[in-house]
């Protein structure tokens, strides 16, 4: 048997399970994991207008999705509906003991009830009160 066809055969095992997919800006990891079995999708967003919020937040109080929320294209388009966006999703989280914050200059982290955003500031304030 040709050796170049059996090596084809084991590395065509290994594709199956997981293949690398090149999108607009992310990079998607195919596997195997049936979505059914998944409890929290980390999501990520992209806002290209204000009306894109309205599909995080549905997204958010369903209570399984932390969004990873890309700013960028709203920030060079409209930065008075950028502003309007994120108010709208703070007031959401705040009205749902949600998180959000930044990271970077272009994007945000919102989370549902069950998780916080880790803040630099917290650890700082936590070893403060231990001493």
């Amino acid at each position: 048997m040709d050796k170049s066809k059996i090596f084809g055969n084991i590395s065509s095992l290994f594709k199956k399970d997981k293949e690398i997919e090149l999108g607009d800006e992310y990079v998607e990891l195919e596997a195997n994991v049936k979505q059914s079995k998944a409890k929290i999708n980390v999501r990520p967003f992209k806002l290209e207008k204000f009306e894109d919020v309205k599909d995080i937040i549905h997204a958010i109080r369903e209570g399984y999705t932390i969004a990873l929320i890309n700013i960028a294209p709203l920030r060079e388009k409209d930065r008075l509906a950028l502003k309007r966006a994120i108010e709208k999703l703070k007031k959401t989280l705040e009205a749902n003991d949600g998180d959000i914050a930044g990271f970077g200059e272009n994007f945000l982290v919102a989370t549902p009830s069950f998780a916080s955003v880790y803040r630099e500031k917290e650890k700082e304030s936590l070893e403060e009160e231990a001493e």
